[in-house]
């Protein structure tokens, strides 16, 4: 199975069927225009469509639940996957594609045995209701959720998009007690407002990773004594920790079967992006952390842009202002001063309404560094550490084209 991504469209979900050789494509019938856009291109490949329903609406694309509601009920024959190994792929995972179109990773039946581990060193059993809100074509949801459920005979509990307005409601409704984040999903939960019943659920258990240390003793006073396995790793990578001592701000460590060469966890993120500036690297999620604990600062984007005439990307960051708040440049200023090396600190910032992110809650970034930061172009609010001046003052355009002419030393 190679698992799409149901937001592309064109150019990216042909490039996503055709690279990895499929021959048969399952659609869901609400995606009816996005197959109906690539079906000429699929019929030459002789490629075969179906939607998932019992009826189609349109020429040259079947329906498939009616033929499973014919197929036998007897088990699966063992010699139909007689030829099947550990190495033996078994899913097409899609990477993000920020150089260019998504990457497919091949995840063979090893590595999808020892995803599943993960729900096993949570001692997940039977008995455990499972809630993700995670798109199943990424590693996350899919691996952990979906077959570490099946490992341990748990139930799903799927819902199609995050809604951190219905999250514990769905808890209590269904008695979840395990639940499943990724990226900044936790965050958001802790930014909703409070309710008197925000402890009324049996979540026990809470697996996923890119959780910040603040947010993660906010986490656990507000909503219980919930125990958080924090994990850190990659779809395509070949290494993973997982923190199953619960230590806060902790990523994890090999476990003892890992040390002693069993095949280790592969991640399930793409965690920590760098800035690399004066010759040092620098870690956007470190920055970003750091400017969230400002008093004005809802959320931070931080990511590198170039710079005419300096090797390395320098720092900028994209800040969504807290409501009812103003920008200081002075105290943000002594903050970061105070917080970070020189070379850390963003250079500029740009205040923007909403912070986008993609389906796994990662911040989107690519167009905002292609952006940069001219103030001709942005029509967003942009600021410039000024060391002198200790403070972040208003981008303007003699500031930026002295740093274009390399006469304003960064």
């Amino acid at each position: 199975m190679a698992c799409l991504n149901y937001n592309i469209r064109a150019k990216s979900l042909l490039h996503c069927f055709q690279c990895c050789g499929a021959k048969v494509l399952l659609a869901s019938p609400e995606l009816q225009a996005a197959v109906e856009e690539v079906l000429p291109s699929l019929k030459k490949d002789d490629v075969s469509i179906y939607y998932v329903s019992r009826t189609s609406n349109t020429d040259g694309v079947g329906s498939f639940l009616d033929k499973v509601d014919e197929v036998s009920t007897e088990p699966v024959p063992e010699s139909w996957r007689s030829e099947v190994t550990f190495s033996t792929p078994a899913l097409y995972i899609y990477t993000s594609g920020t150089t260019g179109l998504p990457k497919a990773a091949m995840i063979n039946h090893h590595r999808l045995w020892y995803a599943t581990g993960l729900s096993l060193i949570s001692r997940v059993t039977k008995d455990d209701i499972i809630y993700t809100t995670l798109p199943l074509y990424h590693s996350a949801a899919l691996m952990i959720g979906l077959h570490g459920c099946i490992v341990a005979g748990a139930t799903l509990v799927l819902r199609n998009k995050f809604s951190a307005s219905q999250f514990w409601d769905d808890c209590r409704k269904y008695n979840v007690t395990v639940i499943q984040y990724i990226g900044e999903l936790l965050r958001y939960l802790c930014n909703s407002p409070q309710k008197p019943n925000d402890r009324d659920h049996k979540v026990r258990v809470a697996l996923g990773n890119g959780l910040r240390g603040d947010v993660w003793r906010e986490f656990i006073k507000r909503f219980g004594d919930i125990h958080i396995y924090e994990f850190y790793a990659s779809t395509e990578g070949n290494i993973g920790f997982v923190n199953y001592t619960g230590k806060i701000g902790a990523v994890g460590r090999a476990n003892y079967l890992q040390r002693h060469g069993a095949s280790p966890m592969m991640k399930l993120g793409n965690l920590g992006t760098k800035v690399r500036w004066k010759g040092e690297n620098v870690a956007t999620t470190e920055v970003a952390d750091t400017l969230g604990l400002v008093d004005f600062v809802q959320e931070a984007n931080v990511y590198g842009v170039p710079v005419p005439g300096h090797e390395g990307r320098i720092g900028m960051a994209s800040i969504k202002m807290k409501e009812g708040h103003e920008f200081d440049g002075k105290k943000l200023f002594k903050h970061v001063a105070d917080y970070l090396p020189s070379y850390a600190r963003p250079r500029f910032l740009r205040i923007q309404d909403t912070i986008e992110i993609t389906g796994t809650f990662k911040h989107r970034k690519v167009t905002l560094v292609e952006e940069g930061f001219n103030p001709a172009v942005i029509k967003d609010a942009l600021y410039f550490l000024d060391d002198k001046a200790a403070m972040y003052v208003p981008m303007t355009e003699d500031i930026y084209n002295a740093i274009r002419a390399e006469t304003m030393k960064l």
